[in-house]
């Protein structure tokens, strides 16, 4: 029952669909109340969530026992052995607690992702809308308790077993239960031939099974068991988790783990087998192939991928956009054409009557007329709308009927509206884009009240107007569409209550006027759309509006509209026809549902990668098929969510932006992330590797590469995750999505960095060497110039557009926190006698300290002027 106009056909089948759940002789059927809210919380206290045991969940002690596993443990573990076999307890315990601190960040790290997941678990839960306190609210599933009245409608999944108290043409596919693919019939519950069991399958039964997917029709519940108790929850069936991780990301940084473990170990073997040769000591050289190893393994990728994919997602939901795959993410950054739907999206979705046309042409504006008395003509248009509207109204022009009656009719209460009663109601079809109600007649008459509304095409047709008639209706309208108005039809008929026909063709209606409805732009669409414009980003608005209203409100978005491509135009192209059409067109109008199918495919032909919005079950396939899904949250269908990749939370435009801007810096981040790690391995595995290639002392050990993981892997995880966008993020164009995370001039770069690190650390190595320092001064000096240089590569990695003295005003509480960290570490490492031992580092004097600085310095100084020429390379 909602208002059935050619505009926005999608959004107006939807939520007609979703009110015919509540009849219209509702209060007359029974009490529209449900529990109050105060009832439903002390419920969903005393009988938990309505979901299934989670069995998937990754706990602390889940989490630690895949960390003991992790390469990287190991080696230090083998290490601590070997220390132990040399008599060294000390050593051995510190690579002990060493062990335990990486078990305690990885699982700290892990618990904070799998904490975020589990946010937006709870808001991929199917929502339901439940009648509370008298009043339709729509709430998560999870929410949903035991004598909740659930209002179902085509394309929800049903939330909880519900015994059916209202049931309208309504049947369920239950083949997540009974396996059988055919939809089943059901029926409203008779309290007096309730069935002895409750069980899925079979047609014609009063009960609707958590899981089932309403198919068909509308109904009412009444919820009899939630969660573990519910028919799927005996089955033991499982609900789909989301995905956390980009399969395609994922490949490329496993691939290149594994080619980096292949060529550590042999290495590492290399050098153990070499050591061992030319310098005896076994067990030193077994050390020695464990720090190298330890050097060469970049295990930080995968950990670092899982965290900025479930924190990105995490972000993108702070923007009321969830992300169902974490896969969108990445998709985000290459999406060139943008489709959208109008009404909520584009437009406020809040609806008023602006413009009231009788039949014999008299026009009322309603901003030019406030507060006054109404007409009886206009008042007469007014009621008759109301009678074409729901009696509870959801639908924001049904609404806007309703508002408008109560304000300005105030003597609405006649005698024969006391004994008005709904008998019928006449649904949206898609060949005729209108609805009817018929009112039982008042005492002593016969004949029912036949009102309709729809789109003015479909109420001429119902009205069988002539020729000229027609011609003079489409004129009016085109000139209120122009308006960017919304325009409907009325009409009225008068019929036997005992012989209403099957069909509204049946009724002889009479034209009774037009009427404009004003839905205003949402505020920040204008400077979104530009913001597309300028990121390279196509955006076509797709609508069931009449081609007028369609053109004013794209050219009030900032979009081109002098092409607008009409349903009827569509179905005459074929395939070569429509590609070429939807490279230069902005606007289409008057599309139905299934249409957008083909114009997804026509853009995908052209090599776009295309993001659709949809909200209704006929815009599923368009959805899945789109590169990047897009559904309404709060409109649309549980079907469009389910075959979407991203959920949009308040159905608004500027929200698609905005993830799109999140995207792309979450994943500009990652390259960040990834980019330093592999620098930063560099002059690790260099000086790891140097001093058995020339016999030199060893400097370091498993304990010193340990201690560099405690500082590479937040620095990985908290630092550039929290990077803010680059300055041209909405500047450039579309990413390529075939161009890989570790593109040639990213791999480029990240060696340049790392070769120029380990170049100058190994400088500071050999004027240690020349000063004779003792073996543990030059230890403690490379490894500090190390650690500066380190903290260097962050601030070089922290942007890749902007100078660095631009940089250094960025925001970012998680660096400042990472730096006071590693000074601290250093600080206590040289100062800590104790600490000093363990690492066999002897005193540093100012001017070595002073040099250690120099060689971070040199690296950031000469690394920032090699960006500059390095810069555009580092946008692909």
């Amino acid at each position: 029952m909602s208002v059935l106009v050619g505009q926005e056909t999608e959004e107006s089948a939807r939520q007609g669909r979703e009110n015919a759940g509540l009849p219209q002789s509702a209060a007359t059927t029974f009490p529209p109340a449900g529990l109050t809210a105060a009832e439903a919380q002390a419920r969903l206290v005393a009988e938990g969530f309505n979901e299934l045991p989670k069995s998937n969940r990754r706990t602390p002690l889940r989490i630690a026992f895949e960390v003991i596993r992790e390469p990287m443990l190991a080696l230090l573990l083998g290490g601590g052995a070997v220390y132990l076999a040399l008599g060294d307890l000390q050593e051995a315990l510190i690579l002990l607690v060493f062990a335990t601190l990486s078990v305690a960040i990885t699982i700290v790290q892990e618990a904070r992702t799998e904490r975020v997941l589990e946010a937006l678990r709870d808001l991929t839960s199917p929502r339901a809308m439940v009648i509370r306190d008298g009043e339709r609210m729509r709430i998560a599933g999870r929410e949903v308790v035991r004598g909740d009245l659930v209002v179902l409608a085509e394309g929800d999944r049903v939330p909880a077993d519900l015994r059916l108290i209202h049931s309208q043409d309504l049947q369920t596919d239950e083949s997540l239960l009974t396996g059988e693919s055919v939809p089943v019939r059901k029926i409203a519950a008779r309290v007096a031939n309730l069935p002895v069991e409750r069980r899925p399958g079979g047609d014609d039964l009063p009960f609707a099974f958590s899981g089932s997917l309403v198919v068909r029709g509308s109904g009412i519940g009444e919820v009899l068991a939630t969660g573990a108790n519910s028919e799927i929850g005996a089955i033991g069936q499982s609900l789909s988790t989301m995905e956390t991780e980009a399969p395609r990301l994922q490949q490329q940084t496993k691939r290149l783990v594994g080619i980096f473990a292949l060529v550590g170990g042999a290495v590492s073997i290399a050098a153990v087998v070499l050591y061992g040769l030319l310098r005896g000591g076994w067990l030193d050289a077994v050390l020695a192939g464990i720090a190298l190893g330890m050097s060469m393994l970049p295990e930080e990728f995968p950990m670092v991928l899982t965290i900025f994919m479930a924190m990105g997602a995490w972000r993108i939901s702070q923007a009321r956009v969830l992300t169902r795959r974490a896969a969108a993410i990445e998709t985000l950054g290459s999406a060139t054409v943008l489709c959208t739907d109008k009404t909520g999206t584009l437009t406020e979705n809040r609806m008023t009557i602006a413009e009231l046309r009788t039949a014999d042409g008299e026009l009322l504006r309603l901003p030019d007329a406030p507060n006054t008395a109404m007409p009886a003509a206009f008042g007469n248009l007014v009621e008759l709308g109301v009678l074409a509207s729901a009696e509870f109204p959801f639908d924001p022009m049904e609404r806007a009927f309703h508002t408008l009656a109560r304000e300005r009719l105030p003597g609405r209460e006649d005698p024969d509206r006391a004994h008005r009663k709904l008998v019928r109601g006449y649904g949206l079809h898609p060949e005729l884009l209108a609805m009817s109600n018929a009112w039982r007649p008042p005492p002593g008459s016969s004949n029912c009240l036949i009102a309709a509304k729809g789109s003015p095409e479909a109420i001429a047709s119902l009205c069988r107007l002539s020729a000229d008639r027609l011609g003079s209706v489409k004129s009016t309208v085109d000139a209120m569409a122009a308006e960017g108005l919304r325009v409907l039809g009325l009409a009225r008929a008068r019929h036997d209550v005992d012989s209403l026909p099957d069909h509204q063709t049946g009724f002889d209606f009479e034209f009774m006027g037009l009427v404009g409805l004003a839905d205003p732009l949402r505020a920040g669409v204008p400077n979104a759309v530009a913001d597309c414009r300028s990121a390279g980003i196509k955006v076509i608005m797709i609508t069931g509006d009449y081609p007028a209203t369609a053109r004013a409100i794209a050219r009030q978005a900032g979009l081109k509209a002098d092409n607008v491509v009409t349903g009827e135009r569509l179905k005459s192209l074929d395939d070569a026809a429509l590609a070429d059409q939807v490279k230069t067109a902005t606007v289409f109008a008057r599309i139905m549902p299934e249409q957008k199918l083909a114009i997804v495919r026509a853009l995908k032909a052209n090599g776009e990668i295309v993001a659709m919005t949809g909200d209704g079950v006929n815009d599923a396939p368009s959805l899945k098929a789109a590169n990047i899904g897009i559904a309404m949250g709060g409109r649309g269908t549980d079907v469009a969510r389910e075959a979407s990749s991203i959920v949009l939370l308040d159905d608004d435009f500027g929200s698609i932006v905005k993830a799109i801007r999140l995207g792309r810096r979450i994943y500009d981040n990652l390259r960040k992330a990834m980019g330093f790690i592999l620098a930063v391995h560099v002059p690790i595995a260099g000086l790891a590797l140097l001093p058995l290639l020339f016999g030199l002392p060893i400097l370091f050990g498993p304990i010193h590469i340990a201690f560099l993981e405690m500082v590479i892997d937040p620095v990985c995880s908290l630092v550039f995750e929290a990077e803010t966008e680059e300055d041209d993020i909405m500047k450039r164009p579309p990413r390529d999505p075939e161009t890989p995370l570790f593109s040639r001039s990213l791999i480029a770069w990240s060696l340049v960095q790392g070769m120029l690190a380990f170049a100058l650390v190994a400088a500071v190595l050999i004027l240690a060497l020349r000063w004779e320092m003792s073996e543990n001064e030059i230890r403690a000096l490379t490894f500090f110039s190390l650690v500066l240089t380190i903290v260097g590569l962050i601030f070089v990695n922290r942007t890749f557009s902007r100078s660095l003295l631009l940089a250094l005003f960025r925001p970012n509480r998680s660096l400042g926190v990472a730096v006071g960290m590693v000074a601290t570490a250093l600080a206590v490492t040289l100062l800590w006698p104790l600490a000093s031992e363990l690492f066999r580092f002897g005193p540093l004097h100012p001017g070595d300290i002073a040099v250690a600085f120099s060689a971070g310095l040199t690296v950031l100084v000469c690394l920032e002027f090699l960006k500059y020429f390095w810069r555009e390379r580092l946008k692909t």
